[in-house]
Parts: structure tokens; sequence; C-alpha cells
């Protein structure tokens, strides 16, 4: 009889652990709670499916917290490799200006529904609606949600690709963090998420207004430069998300979280001084304007700058060019694009097999690694998605 193989999840990173495991002579079966396969993945693709980033791989991996861990497997399974598998599957993609790998249809369902089409020519069982309740050694309860039946079957093999927290209604609801030890997981937190800080009413006009070209750091190392969203909560972008992990180093050591902005980068401290020279013949907003003060970029100035410095050029220069804000927290985890904790590394196998239970294999976001969007977090997900399927095809045969 064939080995039975079961994978818990039908995102990215178990649908590549599935196409690994459909090319040996294995019952390979996807359960997945939600009517379909891959939502988290759909909803990233509306706007634009940015599936990797082609930058040198030696700059590409330090984008990610666990380097030394994941290093291996994306540089097998790089970007060139994604764009090469993705031809494959007749979906042809480009590169933008900024480094980021598209299909060139941009949406995430064609390549979605040709991905479906090969593994379930491959014979790749799929159980929507299928939610797996208790996990027993090599055995899965399962309830079927159409009819609320329970079943428990034993498998050779089980591997775990069931996400982490964040955008539950899509199904990663983290019910599976109670099949493991509390010792075997690092506790998740928000990461690609907004930050709070509590405005004034003085802000609400420019609520939804960006913060244009604009330069960020928590650290003068790692400084990054883009746009940025002003929320009724406080402050919302892909420049932002970037910042996440060192705001996060913030917070574990005790410290306020604080964001730097750069808000004209392109104009020296000397420069800047001179366009603000209060003018008899100006009101005070307008010499902002002129020196390339946006009306966000004023309100900002206006609400975290003391008044005392306003007709301070030089001060006023020097805090335009390194504006401290103090945030309070991020936003909900639910809110957020991913998350950072999750499976440890010590508590699996060099093949991500747990030391604990090495039947079952983990993949995807459930592991304990953390990257900017960008292409990043779905380029590890296909990764670490592939190792675990050519992991347990080691360890079963």
């Amino acid at each position: 009889m064939k080995k039975r193989i079961a994978i818990i999840g039908a995102g990215p990173a178990g649908l590549m652990a599935a196409e690994v495991l459909s090319q040996y002579n294995y019952d390979v079966h996807v359960y997945e709670q939600k009517p379909s396969a891959a939502r988290k993945f759909l909803m990233a693709g509306k706007t634009g499916l940015n599936i990797s980033h082609a930058e040198p791989i030696e700059q590409f991996i330090q984008r990610y917290d666990q380097v030394e861990w994941l290093a291996p497997w994306i540089k097998q399974y790089d970007a060139n490799w994604i764009q090469q598998w993705m031809s494959g599957l007749g979906i042809e993609s480009y590169t933008g200006s900024s480094g980021r790998i598209f299909p060139l249809e941009m949406k995430a369902a064609p390549l979605l529904r040709a991905w479906l089409k090969r593994l379930l020519n491959q014979k790749v069982q799929f159980h929507y609606r299928h939610q797996c309740l208790a996990l027993n050694g090599n055995r899965l309860q399962v309830k079927n949600l159409l009819d609320a039946q329970l079943s428990e079957q034993p498998f050779d093999a089980i591997v775990l690709a069931c996400g982490a927290v964040s955008w539950s209604q899509l199904g990663s609801d983290g019910a599976w963090q109670r099949w493991l030890a509390q010792d075997e997981i690092t506790a998740f937190e928000a990461s690609n998420a907004g930050v709070q800080r509590v405005w004034s009413t003085f802000m609400q006009p420019v609520f939804g207004q960006p913060l244009k070209r604009v330069e960020a750091w928590v650290t003068d190392q790692a400084k990054t430069s883009g746009d940025i969203v002003i929320t009724h909560y406080g402050l919302e972008s892909g420049l932002v998300y970037k910042q996440g992990r060192a705001l996060r180093a913030q917070a574990h050591a005790g410290q306020r979280m604080q964001l730097h902005l750069d808000l004209l980068p392109d104009v020296s401290v000397a420069q800047l001084a001179q366009k603000l020279q209060p003018s008899k013949k100006q009101s005070l907003s307008n010499v902002w304007r002129k020196a390339g003060l946006d009306p966000a970029k004023a309100s900002l100035i206006r609400e975290l700058v003391a008044k005392t410095l306003w007709d301070q050029p030089q001060a006023l220069a020097q805090q335009i060019k390194d504006l401290t804000i103090t945030l309070d927290s991020f936003r909900p985890i639910e809110e957020a694009i991913s998350c950072a904790g999750g499976v440890k590394r010590e508590v699996l196998s060099a093949q991500l097999q747990l030391n604990s239970n090495p039947q079952v294999f983990c993949c995807g976001e459930m592991l304990d690694w953390d990257a900017p969007t960008g292409g990043y977090l779905l380029t590890a997900c296909f990764a670490t998605g592939r190792a675990a399927g050519e992991g347990v095809h080691r360890y079963l045969t």
C-alpha cells in the first residue's frame, strides 16, 4: 500500500510540500478548513501579486531575522527558481523598477488555478471544509464542516502548514498551537503592521494623507526611504513595516518605541535653515510651504515640535531632519500582514521534523522567522514548504 501523508493547510507552503511529495508514489491528502485553497495568497494578490524580489541573493537573505536557518533553502529556491517554476505553470513574470517580481497578469488567481490543476493531475487529494481538531502521534482527528462528522485517521507522515495568526478569517487561526508544547513555540507578535499613536484633534484633517519621500530609521544603520500614511490610529506603510523589527527590539528591551523621520532628506540642515528664515512679508505657513513642507508634514511638525522652536530656523531644521515620533504599540495582530514568532528552530531537525514527534513536519509562516513584505514572505513559504516535503520523503525512505 502507498504510504499516506497528510498536509494541514492549503496555503503556499502546504501546496509546495504537496508538489514535492506528489512526484513520488505517496497517497497525499491536503486538508483545508476553508472552502477553497490559498485564501491569504489570493488576498495578497488582489492589487498585484509580489511573489519575490530580484536582488543579489546575499542581500536578499539578509532581509530575514533567521538568516543562517533559512539561507540554504532560500538559496536553492530563490527568485530565479520561482520565476522558472511559474513559467512551468504557464505564468510568465516580470521584474518592476523596484526589483519586485510579479506575474504578467499581476493577479494571484491564474497562478493558483494552474498550480491546483497540476496538483490534481498528480493525484493530490484535497479535502476542503475539513478542520483538523487534534494531533495524536501520527493520528489526526478531522471534522467535516459540511456534515459535522468526526473521523480519526493514521498517516505515515504529517506536514503542518497552518500559517500564523494574522488574518484568521482567511484560515490561519493559530488553533494548531495547542497540538505542541508551549515551550516549542515563540509567542506570536504582529509584523508588517501599522503602529499606533494617539494624535491630537489638530491632526484629523490630514488623516489618510501621505508623508511623501521621507527617510525613516530606528537606528542610524538601518535607514529606509519612501512614503508613510498618517492614519487615525498612527502610521501605516511599507516603510513603517521595514522598521518593525527594530521597533519590537526596543519594546522587548523595555524602551518606548521611537521612530525617527527625516521629512526632507534631499535638503541639508544648513540649506533648510536658510529656507526657514522668517519673513515679514510671508506667513509662517507660507515659509514652511516654500521650504518643501506640504500640509501633512507641516501638521506633523506642529504636532510634535515645541512652538517655541517654530521661529528658530536652525533648531527647527534640525528637528525636521530628525523628527522623533514616540509610538504606543503595533496595530492588533489580527490586522498584521504577517507575524513574528512561531515554532522554534531548536525543536526541529534540519529537515523541519519535530523532535518531539518525528512523524510531524512544519513549514511556512508557522515557523519562527520574520521578514518584510516585498516578496520575502512568499519566497520563504515556498522554500520551507519544499524543504518539509523533501524532509518527509527522506524520512519515509
